[in-house]
Protein backbone atom coordinates (compact mmCIF):
# COMPACT_ATOMS: atom_id res chain seq x y z
CA UNK A 1 0.00 0.00 0.00
CA UNK A 2 1.47 3.56 -1.17
CA UNK A 3 2.34 6.04 1.65
CA UNK A 4 0.30 8.79 2.55
CA UNK A 5 3.13 11.24 1.37
CA UNK A 6 3.04 8.72 -2.21
CA UNK A 7 -0.50 9.34 -2.21
CA UNK A 8 -0.22 13.12 -1.96
CA UNK A 9 2.60 13.52 -4.83
CA UNK A 10 0.65 11.67 -7.07
CA UNK A 11 -1.15 14.03 -9.57
CA UNK A 12 -4.97 13.64 -9.48
CA UNK A 13 -7.46 12.58 -12.25
CA UNK A 14 -8.69 16.60 -12.00
CA UNK A 15 -5.39 17.72 -12.48
CA UNK A 16 -4.27 15.17 -15.72
CA UNK A 17 -7.73 16.53 -17.13
CA UNK A 18 -6.97 20.54 -16.33
CA UNK A 19 -3.59 20.15 -17.78
CA UNK A 20 -4.84 18.12 -20.91
CA UNK A 21 -7.41 20.94 -21.64
CA UNK A 22 -5.17 23.25 -21.27
CA UNK A 23 -2.70 22.36 -23.69
CA UNK A 24 -5.75 21.28 -25.75
CA UNK A 25 -6.57 25.07 -26.02
CA UNK A 26 -3.32 25.93 -26.37
CA UNK A 27 -2.96 23.67 -29.66
CA UNK A 28 -6.01 24.92 -31.07
CA UNK A 29 -5.51 28.87 -30.35
CA UNK A 30 -1.72 28.10 -32.54
CA UNK A 31 -3.57 25.99 -35.07
CA UNK A 32 -5.97 28.99 -35.92
CA UNK A 33 -3.18 31.76 -35.51
CA UNK A 34 -1.03 29.78 -38.29
CA UNK A 35 -4.50 28.69 -39.96
CA UNK A 36 -5.47 32.85 -40.67
CA UNK A 37 -1.71 33.35 -41.41
CA UNK A 38 -0.97 35.51 -38.26
CA UNK A 39 2.10 32.92 -37.07
CA UNK A 40 3.33 30.49 -39.45
CA UNK A 41 6.75 28.35 -38.41
CA UNK A 42 8.52 29.12 -41.70
CA UNK A 43 8.90 32.78 -40.74
CA UNK A 44 10.56 32.40 -38.06
CA UNK A 45 13.94 30.29 -39.88
CA UNK A 46 13.55 32.88 -43.16
CA UNK A 47 14.02 35.92 -41.09
CA UNK A 48 17.77 34.95 -41.54
CA UNK A 49 17.52 35.99 -45.12
CA UNK A 50 17.28 39.42 -46.22
CA UNK A 51 16.23 38.63 -49.91
CA UNK A 52 12.69 38.45 -49.90
CA UNK A 53 9.69 37.88 -52.62
CA UNK A 54 6.50 36.69 -53.40
CA UNK A 55 5.08 34.50 -56.33
CA UNK A 56 1.71 35.31 -57.38
CA UNK A 57 -0.73 33.38 -59.75
CA UNK A 58 -4.77 34.93 -60.90
CA UNK A 59 -5.91 33.83 -57.79
CA UNK A 60 -4.07 37.38 -56.22
CA UNK A 61 -6.16 39.13 -58.81
CA UNK A 62 -5.78 42.50 -59.66
CA UNK A 63 -2.08 44.07 -58.10
CA UNK A 64 -1.00 47.27 -57.61
CA UNK A 65 2.54 46.51 -58.01
CA UNK A 66 3.89 49.74 -56.29
CA UNK A 67 1.84 49.07 -53.16
CA UNK A 68 3.47 45.21 -53.03
CA UNK A 69 7.01 46.46 -54.48
CA UNK A 70 7.27 48.97 -51.05
CA UNK A 71 6.55 46.00 -48.67
CA UNK A 72 10.19 45.02 -48.41
CA UNK A 73 10.08 42.44 -50.87
CA UNK A 74 13.13 41.98 -53.49
CA UNK A 75 11.57 39.96 -56.55
CA UNK A 76 8.93 38.22 -57.63
CA UNK A 77 7.77 35.34 -59.73
CA UNK A 78 4.35 35.51 -62.04
CA UNK A 79 3.14 32.65 -63.04
CA UNK A 80 2.61 32.82 -66.63
CA UNK A 81 1.44 29.74 -68.17
CA UNK A 82 0.75 26.33 -67.56
CA UNK A 83 0.64 23.29 -70.03
CA UNK A 84 0.80 23.55 -73.75
CA UNK A 85 -2.02 26.25 -74.19
CA UNK A 86 -3.08 28.01 -70.84
CA UNK A 87 -2.31 31.13 -70.48
CA UNK A 88 -2.78 32.87 -66.54
CA UNK A 89 -5.59 35.20 -67.74
CA UNK A 90 -3.47 38.26 -65.26
CA UNK A 91 -0.04 37.44 -66.36
CA UNK A 92 0.75 40.26 -69.12
CA UNK A 93 -1.17 42.93 -66.44
CA UNK A 94 1.14 41.40 -63.82
CA UNK A 95 4.39 41.62 -66.08
CA UNK A 96 3.99 45.08 -67.00
CA UNK A 97 3.47 46.19 -63.41
CA UNK A 98 6.24 44.30 -61.58
CA UNK A 99 8.31 45.31 -64.35
CA UNK A 100 7.65 49.22 -63.83
CA UNK A 101 8.59 48.50 -60.58
CA UNK A 102 12.30 48.35 -59.03
CA UNK A 103 11.58 44.46 -58.42
CA UNK A 104 13.24 41.61 -60.29
CA UNK A 105 10.85 39.78 -61.70
CA UNK A 106 10.60 36.39 -63.31
CA UNK A 107 8.08 34.15 -64.88
CA UNK A 108 7.23 30.62 -63.56
CA UNK A 109 5.53 27.58 -65.76
CA UNK A 110 3.21 25.19 -64.42
CA UNK A 111 4.84 22.13 -65.89
CA UNK A 112 2.06 19.36 -67.27
CA UNK A 113 2.57 15.51 -67.02
CA UNK A 114 0.17 15.31 -69.83
CA UNK A 115 1.71 17.02 -72.71
CA UNK A 116 5.12 17.43 -74.31
CA UNK A 117 7.82 19.60 -73.29
CA UNK A 118 8.48 20.96 -76.68
CA UNK A 119 4.63 22.19 -77.04
CA UNK A 120 4.92 23.38 -73.41
CA UNK A 121 8.07 25.21 -74.43
CA UNK A 122 6.01 26.85 -77.40
CA UNK A 123 3.75 28.35 -74.84
CA UNK A 124 6.19 29.90 -72.41
CA UNK A 125 7.77 31.50 -75.86
CA UNK A 126 4.57 32.73 -77.22
CA UNK A 127 3.82 34.47 -74.58
CA UNK A 128 6.68 35.43 -71.76
CA UNK A 129 9.11 37.90 -73.03
CA UNK A 130 12.85 37.72 -72.82
CA UNK A 131 13.24 40.71 -70.82
CA UNK A 132 12.66 39.20 -67.56
CA UNK A 133 15.54 40.25 -64.98
CA UNK A 134 14.91 36.48 -63.47
CA UNK A 135 15.22 33.58 -65.24
CA UNK A 136 11.76 31.55 -66.44
CA UNK A 137 11.18 28.87 -63.38
CA UNK A 138 9.35 25.62 -64.32
CA UNK A 139 7.24 24.12 -61.52
CA UNK A 140 7.49 20.46 -61.03
CA UNK A 141 5.07 19.19 -58.20
CA UNK A 142 1.91 16.55 -58.10
CA UNK A 143 -1.59 17.53 -59.18
CA UNK A 144 -4.93 16.17 -59.41
CA UNK A 145 -5.06 12.40 -59.82
CA UNK A 146 -1.01 12.30 -59.70
CA UNK A 147 -1.37 12.99 -56.34
CA UNK A 148 -2.32 9.24 -55.84
CA UNK A 149 -0.55 8.05 -59.25
CA UNK A 150 2.68 9.81 -59.67
CA UNK A 151 4.48 9.23 -63.05
CA UNK A 152 7.47 7.68 -63.07
CA UNK A 153 10.52 9.50 -63.09
CA UNK A 154 11.29 8.39 -67.17
CA UNK A 155 8.06 9.86 -67.73
CA UNK A 156 8.47 13.19 -66.23
CA UNK A 157 12.60 13.47 -67.31
CA UNK A 158 10.83 12.93 -71.56
CA UNK A 159 8.94 16.20 -70.67
CA UNK A 160 11.27 18.22 -68.48
CA UNK A 161 14.31 18.01 -70.77
CA UNK A 162 13.00 18.94 -73.74
CA UNK A 163 11.39 21.81 -72.30
CA UNK A 164 14.21 23.27 -70.33
CA UNK A 165 16.80 22.63 -73.71
CA UNK A 166 14.72 24.81 -75.68
CA UNK A 167 13.76 27.82 -72.72
CA UNK A 168 17.92 28.01 -72.44
CA UNK A 169 18.19 28.05 -76.22
CA UNK A 170 15.59 30.74 -76.71
CA UNK A 171 16.26 32.87 -73.63
CA UNK A 172 20.15 32.45 -72.74
CA UNK A 173 19.48 31.70 -69.93
CA UNK A 174 19.20 28.43 -67.42
CA UNK A 175 16.04 27.91 -66.28
CA UNK A 176 15.16 27.55 -62.37
CA UNK A 177 13.70 24.76 -60.82
CA UNK A 178 10.69 24.92 -58.32
CA UNK A 179 9.16 22.21 -56.87
CA UNK A 180 8.00 20.47 -53.52
CA UNK A 181 10.11 18.27 -51.66
CA UNK A 182 7.99 15.10 -52.63
CA UNK A 183 8.91 16.27 -56.32
CA UNK A 184 12.17 17.03 -55.97
CA UNK A 185 12.92 14.19 -54.41
CA UNK A 186 11.16 12.10 -56.85
CA UNK A 187 12.30 13.54 -59.81
CA UNK A 188 15.29 16.10 -59.69
CA UNK A 189 17.48 14.61 -57.12
CA UNK A 190 20.92 14.15 -58.50
CA UNK A 191 20.40 16.18 -61.47
CA UNK A 192 19.68 18.95 -63.29
CA UNK A 193 22.83 20.09 -61.45
CA UNK A 194 23.17 23.80 -63.71
CA UNK A 195 19.08 24.30 -62.98
CA UNK A 196 19.03 26.93 -59.52
CA UNK A 197 16.34 25.04 -57.24
CA UNK A 198 13.69 26.79 -56.02
CA UNK A 199 12.34 24.42 -53.26
CA UNK A 200 9.07 24.68 -51.00
CA UNK A 201 8.97 23.95 -47.30
CA UNK A 202 6.39 25.45 -45.21
CA UNK A 203 7.58 24.65 -41.56
CA UNK A 204 11.22 23.57 -41.60
CA UNK A 205 14.04 25.43 -43.12
CA UNK A 206 14.98 22.84 -46.77
CA UNK A 207 17.13 20.19 -46.35
CA UNK A 208 17.22 18.58 -49.78
CA UNK A 209 18.00 14.66 -49.62
CA UNK A 210 21.03 14.85 -51.90
CA UNK A 211 22.76 17.56 -50.36
CA UNK A 212 22.47 20.33 -52.54
CA UNK A 213 22.33 24.04 -51.72
CA UNK A 214 19.04 25.69 -52.92
CA UNK A 215 18.58 29.20 -54.65
CA UNK A 216 15.45 30.12 -52.98
CA UNK A 217 13.29 28.69 -50.45
CA UNK A 218 9.15 29.07 -50.55
CA UNK A 219 8.61 29.18 -46.59
CA UNK A 220 5.15 30.55 -46.72
CA UNK A 221 1.61 30.17 -48.28
CA UNK A 222 0.00 32.06 -45.50
CA UNK A 223 1.36 35.61 -45.54
CA UNK A 224 -0.91 38.66 -46.17
CA UNK A 225 0.75 41.72 -47.77
CA UNK A 226 -1.34 44.74 -48.94
CA UNK A 227 -2.12 45.65 -52.61
CA UNK A 228 -3.82 42.76 -54.32
CA UNK A 229 -7.94 42.12 -54.53
CA UNK A 230 -8.21 38.68 -55.54
CA UNK A 231 -10.39 35.71 -54.70
CA UNK A 232 -7.16 34.29 -52.58
CA UNK A 233 -6.60 36.36 -49.57
CA UNK A 234 -2.85 35.02 -48.99
CA UNK A 235 0.05 35.42 -50.93
CA UNK A 236 3.56 32.97 -51.39
CA UNK A 237 6.51 34.36 -50.09
CA UNK A 238 10.14 33.13 -50.10
CA UNK A 239 13.64 34.18 -49.16
CA UNK A 240 16.64 33.19 -51.35
CA UNK A 241 20.39 32.35 -50.27
CA UNK A 242 21.81 34.45 -52.35
CA UNK A 243 21.82 38.23 -52.28
CA UNK A 244 19.71 40.11 -54.36
CA UNK A 245 23.43 41.08 -56.71
CA UNK A 246 23.55 37.25 -57.06
CA UNK A 247 19.80 36.64 -57.71
CA UNK A 248 20.12 38.98 -60.84
CA UNK A 249 22.96 37.57 -61.69
CA UNK A 250 21.16 34.17 -62.30
CA UNK A 251 19.40 36.37 -65.50
CA UNK A 252 22.69 37.99 -66.95
CA UNK A 253 22.57 37.15 -70.52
Amino acid sequence: MPSERASRRRPSRRTWVFVSSGVLVVLLVLGALAFGGVIWPGRVFATGHDVRGVDVSSYQGEIDWDVLAAQDIDFAYIKSTEGSSDVDEFFAANWAGAMSSDLLVGAYHFMSFDSPGETQADNIIANVPADGTLPIAIDVEYYGAYFDAPPSRDQVTSILVPLLDRLEAHYGVTPVLYATAPAYSRYLTDAYAENPIWIRSVVLPPSLDDGRDWTIWQYSHRDRLDGYTGTEYFIDMNVSALTRDELAALAAR
